[in-house]
Parts: C-alpha cells; sequence; structure tokens
C-alpha cells in the first residue's frame, strides 16, 4: 500500500513560483516538508501525482490500494485515524472539499471528485494550507506539531554551557549539532537543532525555530520565530517569521521577514525586504492561477522567491514581492513586485535571463554543495523557462 498525494492543477497553481520545481507536499512547512509529514504519520511510502512534466523527478508509481490524500492538507492525530478507518471505496470530505480516499490502483481520478465512493464527512478542525502566504504564517503550529512528532521518546543532546539558555526542556538538540555561546528562548515555542546544524557564537533565537540536517546560523544572527532554516542553508542578520525550503543562503546582515525562499537561492550581503506597508494596509500578492495581485488579507507580508534564484548587495524588495525562478537581482531602489522566471536586472528594467547561461549558474551553485544538476532537473527547469515566456514577452519594468 502506497500514501497518493495529490495535487490538483488549481491548487498548484497558487504555490507558484515554488511549486514550479516541485509537486506543493514538497514544500517545506514546520522542520518537515508535507510529504515527510505524511509519510511519517502513515507509515507508507509516499508517491505523486501532480504536473505531468514533474513526474520525472516525483514519480507517480500507484499501489493496489492507496490511500490518496489532498496534497495541501496538514496531518494530525485525529485526522490519520479517520483515513485509516476508511475501508476500500470511501473517501473523506470536509464542507465539498476533498481529503482523502482509500481506492484502487484505477479508481484515483474518481476518487477526488467523489465519484464511485462512499462519502464520509470530516467533522473536526482541518488544517491546510491553500495560498502561499499560509506557508509562513501556519509554520508555528506546524512546527510545534513536528517536534512533538520528532522529538518523542527521544533524548536531546546536552547542550553546552558556554551558551544562555531559557526553557531547555523546549528545545531539542539532535546528535552532532554544534552550538557555542549563544542565546536560545523558546519563548513558549519550541527549538529543534538538526543534526550537523551549527548555531555559532553571539547568535539570539527568540521564539520558535526549526534548524534541519547541516544548516548554519552565523555569528551574531537574530532570529524571531516560528523561523524555519532547510537543510544546508546558511543565515545570518535578522530574520522573522520565515521559511527557508533548503540549501540556500542568506548570509550575511540584513532582514528577512514573513517570508518564503525556495533552494540554491542567495539573498547578497545587506539586502532588505519590507514585510509591513507605510499605511498598515492588507498586502497584496501576484497569484499566478488568477494572473493578478491579489489581496492576502494579511498586514505582514514580505519575499517569495523561488529555487535558483539571487539578488546582489543592497538589494531593496518591497511588501509582498514575487520572483521567479532563476531570476538575478541587483541594483538601487525597489525591482517590480512581480519578477517573471529567467528575469536579469533590477528598478531600471529586466532582460531574459538566457537559459544556457542560467544553467551554468545552477551548476557551479549545486556543485558547492556536492550536488549535481540532473538531466531530470534540466529538464523540469527547461519547461518552466517555457511556461513562462509569455511573462517575458512585454518590457519589464
Amino acid at each position: 500500500m502506497k500514501t497518493i498525494l495529490f495535487d490538483t492543477t488549481e491548487n498548484w497553481q497558487d504555490f507558484l513560483p515554488l511549486t514550479y520545481t516541485r509537486p506543493i507536499s514538497q514544500l517545506r512547512i514546520g522542520i518537515l516538508t508535507i510529504a515527510e509529514k505524511w509519510q511519517k504519520y502513515l507509515d507508507l511510502p509516499v508517491t505523486y501525482k501532480t504536473e505531468d512534466y514533474l513526474q520525472v523527478k516525483y514519480k507517480y508509481e500507484p499501489d493496489r490500494e492507496n490511500y490518496i490524500v489532498n496534497s495541501t492538507v496538514l496531518p494530525d492525530d485525529n485526522l490519520v485515524d479517520n483515513i485509516k478507518q476508511l475501508g476500500l471505496g470511501q473517501a473523506l470530505f470536509k464542507d465539498g472539499v476533498f481529503i482523502a480516499a482509500h481506492v484502487g490502483i484505477d479508481d484515483v481520478e474518481k476518487a477526488v471528485l467523489g465519484q464511485d465512493v462512499k462519502l464520509n464527512q470530516y467533522n473536526r478542525e482541518l488544517s491546510a494550507v491553500t495560498q502561499l502566504w499560509h506557508l509562513f504564517k501556519l509554520n508555528g503550529q506546524e512546527l510545534e506539531k513536528d517536534f512533538i512528532l520528532l522529538t518523542k521518546g527521544r533524548k536531546s543532546q546536552k547542550l553546552s554551557k558556554s551558551n544562555l539558555v531559557f526553557e531547555e526542556e523546549r528545545i531539542f538538540v539532535e546528535p552532532g549539532a554544534v552550538v557555542e555561546a549563544a542565546t536560545l528562548n523558546p519563548h513558549g515555542g519550541y527549538i529543534y537543532i538538526g543534526a550537523e546544524a551549527e548555531i555559532m557564537e553571539g547568535a539570539i533565537v527568540r521564539g520558535s525555530l526549526a534548524m534541519c540536517e547541516h544548516s548554519v546560523l552565523k555569528v551574531g544572527a537574530k532570529i524571531y520565530g516560528p523561523t524555519t532554516l532547510g537543510p544546508y542553508s546558511k543565515v545570518g542578520g535578522e530574520v522573522n517569521n520565515s521559511i527557508i525550503i533548503g540549501y540556500s543562503n542568506k548570509a550575511h546582515d540584513g532582514f528577512l521577514g514573513n517570508s518564503v525562499l525556495g533552494e540554491w537561492c542567495n539573498i547578497g550581503a545587506d539586502s532588505n525586504n519590507s514585510n509591513l506597508k507605510n499605511n498598515y494596509a492588507q498586502v497584496k500578492l501576484w497569484n499566478y492561477r488568477q494572473e493578478r495581485f491579489v489581496p492576502t488579507g494579511e498586514q505582514f507580508c514580505g519575499l517569495i522567491m523561488a529555487d535558483h534564484s539571487k539578488c546582489g548587495i543592497n538589494t531593496m524588495f518591497n511588501t509582498g514581492t514575487v520572483v521567479g525562478v532563476s531570476c538575478n537581482i541587483f541594483g538601487a531602489d525597489f525591482p517590480r513586485k512581480f519578477i517573471p522566471s529567467f528575469s536579469w536586472g533590477g528598478y531600471h528594467g529586466f532582460d531574459e535571463y538566457r537559459f544556457d547561461k542560467a544553467m551554468d549558474t545552477a551548476r557551479l551553485v549545486m556543485a558547492r554543495r556536492h550536488k549535481e544538476l540532473t538531466t531530470e532537473e534540466e529538464q523540469i527547469l527547461k519547461e518552466v523557462y517555457q511556461r513562462s515566456s509569455h511573462y517575458r514577452s512585454y518590457k519589464l519594468k
């Protein structure tokens, strides 16, 4: 039996540009990705039903019987118990929204539409992410759930006496992590320090923090939670309520707040983003499905930056800026708030970032983490380049 994590096209489009290069369930929220959460809760192998071009990397390999799960839904014990009680041919819905089903290999598509299955209503509260800003907005609750899931029945590595520590029972340190001369205050939340992660001298953490394996918090960094540093990420300066999916750097001074960065991103020294409008009005964010800026209902909303994008030193990002895949942004003053994938430039205008040049950079960046750009990954990026071309067909401002 397997778990199929299912993306509808509409849901997947709402998470662009982050999902240009991954299924929804590969987004990180809390400590784990959504896929990792479901794998641990259901204790079954995970496979993906997503956009066709992504399936070269994220395989769709169903079993004779499967749990099919809406990839925007976040698991908890009560929900998982209800899913495990589903018989073959039964589905779980809430307010007309598909949650999960227990189906055979030939019934996946019909089950999502509520066809040829017995419908069961889920009457408890349901937690789901359906928009980009939900990732950082719900990061605190998911960090707490993941912390409890990962540490239950386990013993934390002891912290060095060189640290100033509050509420130590809310801190968990995995083997191989190094923490020296830092201030750690969960402030009623949780701090999770992954295997081989490092917190350098003078770093100050207040509120929930998740550091995945081999991530680094640099000297003098200031972190306000709930914040997540994905694997092999390096972070310095000031960060507030943000998620770095993994393999990205914001290693220098500068502010990042209420933001989400993908993989293989780099934020230049002294770069900053605004996360609050001067008039305190709610922030609007570019939505690819609707092809317009949509209200978030949030006062605080910062930067969304997709995989392989970079910015130079002293870059300024306005409130609610969305940056696509493989962009290179530099120069003084604020660039536009929607920057299409494969764009090169800044406030004074953009040119197209040639695909071959972007791939050369991607290979060099990944090699620094001893990774190679695979044929499948390059094929996905080529599709992104083609799909996003119409956004670059006019003069970018």
